[in-house]
């Protein structure tokens, strides 16, 4: 097991950012840079053995910089999308910068995916970690209250890659952190042929806006059903109201069991590889992105070329829009409280 750091260019500003890469002793490796939170590499095995990158993302600073569809990123102060960007809190509303459409999206403008964070490195017997802290000012994106930030990823040697968050605040605000990394068990191609199970019996319909109805609606019977395993490509196309809407999945599952415990949320299998990915969650939603708004070509890692469905999200959350909805799990966190969450990547190959 072992940390190392080499630098990864500097912001317009000339702040320095540093690529961390954390390795185990089977030769799984994970890179994050201190510019978003953002995991610009993890190569796991196949089932010969051989390494391969699985996470989109670009060879160096300028492509982050340049605009990107969240790769890889911490985002917040929230995930997923709030409609028109308004909530209200105690009796007071707040406006939030409208950047999807008539949607607030991850955090908007400057989220926490455009914020250079400190870094600091630790190992214990059989795991390497890298704790990421960020203070978000109060007003910041015009979210109240200082709230303090630390993610904390940690590489085992079972080859599990484990995400902690941790944050306080000195004002009651709002709050739904998660990673953005896009998946591509294969390595390359796009994502369609990869087998995905999710352990819900519900999800959140969505109207045209892409927001929730408000809904807890069964799976069964509808496109959105994978608590048995099926290709991604096999109803993605279905003419179902809720694929047509997010062109795709992009819809966020009520994981089964009770939130707060960790516990088993999703499976994914790429046949051609045998490279398989299972998470494991605290938090009560998980939204799955099938990549249908990814851009015809993006010029990625290794000259490779991105397209649409070039890879998948898994995106371990609180549910979109819960600060309107009152029948979700609250997102607030006042003074004197403590966030956590813990989402666990476990990776193998059969």
């Amino acid at each position: 097991m072992r940390i190392l750091t080499h630098p990864f260019g500097h912001l317009p500003d000339g702040a320095a950012v540093e690529q961390h890469t954390l390795e185990n002793d089977n030769g799984m490796s994970v890179q994050i840079i201190t510019y978003g939170g953002i995991i610009t590499a993890l190569r796991v095995p196949d089932r010969a053995g051989n390494l391969d990158d699985v996470v989109l993302g670009f060879d160096s600073l300028d492509g982050y910089l340049a605009g990107h569809p969240y790769f890889g990123c911490i985002v917040g102060r929230f995930a997923n999308r709030i409609a028109g960007g308004r909530f209200t809190l105690d009796g007071l509303t707040y406006q939030l910068a409208v950047n999807n459409g008539p949607n607030h999206l991850h955090g908007g403008l400057a989220g926490f995916d455009k914020k250079l964070w400190r870094a600091s490195t630790g190992s214990s017997d059989g795991a390497v970690s890298l704790a990421l802290s960020y203070l978000s000012p109060d007003g910041e994106e015009n979210y109240p209250g200082n709230l303090h930030v630390t993610v904390t990823y940690t590489l085992t040697r079972d080859n599990a890659l484990h995400i902690g968050y941790l944050a306080r605040t000195d004002k009651p605000t709002i709050l739904n952190l998660t990673n953005h990394t896009y998946f591509n068990l294969a390595g390359r191609g796009d994502v369609l042929d990869h087998e995905i199970m999710i352990n819900a019996d519900r999800f959140t319909p969505v109207n045209e806006a892409l927001i929730p109805t408000g809904e807890l609606q069964p799976v069964e019977g509808t496109p959105l059903d994978f608590r048995q395993p099926m290709r991604i490509g096999a109803r993605i196309d279905d003419p179902h109201e809720q694929i047509a809407r997010a062109g795709g999945y992009d819809h966020n599952f009520v994981i089964n069991g009770a939130m707060g415990e960790l516990r088993f949320a999703a499976r994914v299998y790429e046949p051609s590889s045998g490279r398989m990915l299972e998470v494991h969650t605290t938090e009560p939603g998980m939204q799955f992105y099938s990549g249908n708004f990814l851009p015809s070509a993006i010029a990625g890692k290794g000259g490779r070329v991105y397209g649409r469905r070039a890879g998948l999200c898994l995106e371990t959350q609180h549910f979109p829009d819960s600060p309107n909805q009152p029948g979700f799990p609250s997102v607030v966190l006042r003074p004197g409280e403590r966030f956590a969450s813990t989402t666990v990547f476990r990776f193998s190959a059969r």
